[in-house]
């Protein structure tokens, strides 16, 4: 059964880098378009593959013990960025934050696109380490679709932009314990307070971030001339300070209730009822696309729960320096925060491993859609400003590269 799960994962992977392919043949085989853009939707493929697991198992060790493993998984994750991506994409809150953006970008002197873009890209994911991660990559991932990726740029551009959002996302969470994924998985158990996280790698984070976002906006300079103004179909008609604030309400207590499932969403059926009863103020609220990314992650959890028996090994076997690389290439494979919670198992670990484990898991979070938790959230937002609104994950990888070489040399600084 281990080995079997280990194959239906690596046929998870592959599919995974080979969703654009399926969305290319859906427009090139019109009469198979259903079933080819089903296999094209990145979001469904490790929902689609934990099911076949769960039939693997359900036949070789009976429908009894599937049944068991998939009521054991823990999903609070997955429930919490449903709820956090449809909060923070709402219209009041996006327009709040476009505004206070705007007038940022005003008051530096710099051409106000541009400044708009690095704050996006630099002071977005850095607030991650307090409004969470997925909040910061919902919120980003809105702000760069009005500004980059509806724009007619080359999607060389567009392809760095998506990747410098993921590395910043998956760095700029680690200026405390509570808001990245992985350092939750370790926080309790190596009792690593946000002081300590803030004083041990905030400023390698941060430092890396500001270069990333830094580095963009410099490639982005010659391409401004071609952004022009928001797209007529993105309303951003004024919504009133009042509104704005109650949504922002709504998502500071989510992100304080992260870990209670009950709690936020029972605030998030409020919110619901709320936006039916301001109707006029809001867009369509991003359900459907949030709800894809929930069934990723959760695929993502019951997949993963199988691969302890080959990836514990390794972490184990490693010296920090091994260790640190190790991780930051395992991340293309697996989601670090998975990587993470191996690593608190180890009994004894010095304090050096522990630090290359998890600035490792952080630095190669942006590599791949499934290296970090929000990463689908962002993906699934801005993949309708590519082609045929599919994103090749291929090409993501190779472009990553720069940013996450980057956020690996300052961690090692």
């Amino acid at each position: 059964m281990q080995f079997a799960a280990a194959l239906i994962f690596l046929l998870a992977l592959i599919h995974t880098f080979s969703t654009k392919y399926f969305e290319h043949l859906a427009h090139q085989l019109p009469r198979y378009r259903h079933i080819l853009h089903l296999f094209g939707e990145v979001e469904l493929v490790f929902g689609l593959w934990s099911i076949v697991l769960l039939l693997v198992m359900g036949y070789w060790q009976g429908a009894s013990v599937a049944l068991n493993y998939l009521e054991t998984r823990h999903y609070t994750e997955p429930a919490f960025v449903f709820v956090i991506m449809v909060v923070a994409a709402s219209r009041p809150v996006i327009f709040f934050v476009q505004r206070s953006l705007h007038m940022l970008s005003r008051r530096t002197g710099a051409q106000a696109r541009l400044t708009e873009i690095w704050l996006s890209l630099a002071l977005v994911p850095l607030l991650g380490s307090l409004i969470t991660e997925p909040a910061a990559m919902t919120i980003a991932a809105m702000m760069l679709l009005r500004s980059v990726f509806m724009q007619r740029i080359p999607e060389t551009y567009k392809y760095a932009t998506l990747a410098v959002l993921l590395v910043n996302i998956s760095i700029g969470g680690v200026l405390t314990s509570y808001a990245a994924p992985p350092v939750l998985m370790v926080a309790n158990v190596w009792q690593w307070d946000s002081m300590y996280m803030f004083l041990h790698f905030g400023d390698r984070a941060a430092l890396a971030v500001l270069i990333n976002a830094s580095l963009l906006t410099w490639l982005l300079r010659k391409q401004s001339i071609l952004m022009q103004s928001a797209p007529e179909s993105m309303d951003m008609r004024p919504v009133p300070l009042a509104i704005s604030l109650v949504h922002i309400a709504f998502l500071v207590g989510i992100v304080m209730f992260s870990h209670h499932a009950s709690v936020f969403i029972a605030l998030f059926l409020i919110f619901l009822g709320f936006t039916q009863a301001f109707a006029g103020y809001q867009n369509r609220l991003i359900l459907r696309e949030a709800m894809l990314v929930a069934l990723f992650l959760a695929g993502l959890v019951i997949l993963g729960g199988q691969q302890q028996w080959w990836l514990q090994p390794i972490v184990e076997s490693l010296q920090p320096k091994q260790l640190f690389f190790s991780t930051a290439a395992l991340t293309a494979v697996t989601d670090n925060a998975a990587l993470t919670y191996l690593g608190s198992l180890i009994s004894n670990i010095s304090q050096e491993a522990k630090y290359a484990l998890l600035a490792g898991a952080v630095a190669g979070g942006g590599l791949t859609v499934i290296a970090n938790a929000p990463n689908p959230a962002g993906v699934a937002i801005l993949r309708k400003g590519f082609t045929d609104e599919a994103i090749s994950a291929l090409q993501l990888l190779l472009v990553a590269l720069i940013p996450t070489a980057v956020a690996v040399v300052c961690f090692l600084l």
